[in-house]
């Protein structure tokens, strides 16, 4: 027994000292990339709309509760989070919004703090004095002495920047003495009908007068960046300026006007049209103006469309900010052009049309008025206090997650009957940021 438990003990520790042994090596085979889980990132932003609600006789109705109030988005009905009633420019309820409820599956950045500020009202007051003629600095200093009086309040959170040489950069204050300040440096610098007809030009016409634009457009946007930053109050930017056409007095800067026309002043073009027709005369051919010219004019074909382009870009990120605009055109009751300029009147009618135009696309498109070719600049001012002064401030999460739909349309509505209601009719989401270039390794030496 003791034998054939002794072979048994054998070959069971044979056995198993078989199996420790290690396997033969394989031949080595690529290491399996690891395998990385999708992250979905998307930005859940609290979508705040300003309602202004007046019953028939024009008066402003402060008693809505949030079940009197029906947001709806692409069709699609909204659970109003947060809402505000603001009268007098100082809020008198609150409603705070809840933070975004995190979706299930989809990993959220890091929620960034809110801007707040106790003020009811918040101003920017824009100064393009790059579009504000030299000689009506008078009226535009008087236009603003008339906005720290029948405007601004005590309390109200404003401040100033100008796109050009008068330097003004006035950070959010309660103080007006800061606004009297500035009304002493405003200066008009607009270019003058001569200096553009005379300047150069290139391939898309006055280059002066696009640089300008792109000074004024780019200064705003910077200020709606910041104002975006500001959530749950009404943030009204009051835009004095002449406004923009990309492509004034096309017939005198080229040269296509009458030989004998006494508005006639690009003497340059004028003698290089003569040439073109002259040579073309001597060839037996039709008189034609200058090749040249007539290249120049095709290219500016498209300058409308380009500032409409322009200003549809700035009245989206304004709405995108929640930002309501009023323009106002120092000008006035604008009539016929100076007699030292010398410029056509059918031009300078087109020029100052196009010009107001610009100004009430940047108005209307955000929910503002755009105070254009009239002198009751009081009557403007009042109108602008009151819609800045008593609102409704809705809020609410979307609850369409598709990130590629970005232009959002809104209907706000109200089911007591008999009231009129003004609100804010769409909002674009921002677009996904710009790759970050990957920096090329430098080869050794």
């Amino acid at each position: 027994m003791n034998g054939f438990w002794s072979t048994v003990l054998l070959v069971g520790l044979v056995a198993g000292l078989s199996a420790q042994q290690p396997a033969p090596p394989k031949p080595d085979a690529p290491p399996a990339p690891p395998q990385e889980k999708p992250t979905f990132r998307v930005q859940v932003d609290l979508v705040t709309n300003d309602v202004i609600v007046r019953d028939e006789k024009g008066n402003f109705v402060p008693d809505l509760k949030r079940e009197d109030f029906e947001i709806l988005e692409d069709g699609v009905k909204q659970d109003i989070s947060s809402m505000q009633v603001i009268t007098g420019g100082r809020v008198t309820n609150l409603l705070a919004p809840p933070p975004p409820p995190p979706p299930e599956g989809i990993i959220l950045p890091p929620v960034k703090s809110r801007t707040n500020d106790v003020s009811g009202r918040i101003f920017l007051f824009f100064v393009d004095d790059l579009h504000l003629q030299f000689h009506n600095t008078g009226r535009v200093r008087d236009l603003f002495r008339r906005i720290s009086k029948e405007l601004v309040h005590e309390g109200d959170l404003f401040g100033i920047v100008s796109s050009g040489p008068s330097s003004i950069a006035v950070d959010m204050t309660y103080d007006r003495n800061r606004l009297d300040e500035a009304i002493k440096k405003m200066t008009g610098n607009e270019l003058s009908p001569t200096d553009i007809i005379q300047g150069p030009s290139g391939a898309e016409g006055p280059s002066e007068v696009r640089y300008r634009a792109h000074v004024a457009f780019s200064t705003v946007n910077d200020v709606l960046a910041e104002l975006e930053k500001v959530h749950n109050r009404r943030k009204a930017l009051i835009y004095v300026s002449d406004g923009y056409d990309f492509n004034p007095f096309q017939d005198s800067r080229l040269g296509n006007m009458d030989p004998n026309s006494p508005f006639q002043q690009n003497t340059f073009a004028q003698s290089s049209n003569q040439i073109a027709a002259q040579n073309a005369g001597a060839n037996g051919t039709t008189s034609a103006p200058d090749p040249m010219t007539q290249q120049q004019q095709q290219n500016e074909e498209f300058a409308d469309a380009d500032l409409a382009r322009e200003l549809g870009d700035l009245t989206r990120t304004a709405n995108r900010a929640n930002v309501t605009m009023y323009t106002i055109d120092p000008r006035g009751l604008v009539g016929m052009g100076d007699i030292d300029q010398n410029v056509d009147p059918q031009q300078w009618n087109e020029y100052v049309r196009k010009s107001q135009d610009s100004l009430r696309v940047i108005a209307e498109e955000t929910g503002g008025v755009a105070v254009v070719n009239q002198n009751d600049f009081s009557k403007a001012l009042k109108r602008i206090d009151a819609e800045t002064s008593d609102y409704y401030v809705l809020g609410y999460y979307s609850s369409n997650p598709d990130p590629t739909k970005r232009r959002r349309q809104m209907v706000v509505k109200v089911n007591r009957p008999g009231l009129t209601i003004w609100a804010r009719k769409e909002y674009i989401l921002k677009g996904p940021p710009a790759p970050t270039p990957t920096p090329t390794p430098k080869k050794k030496p």
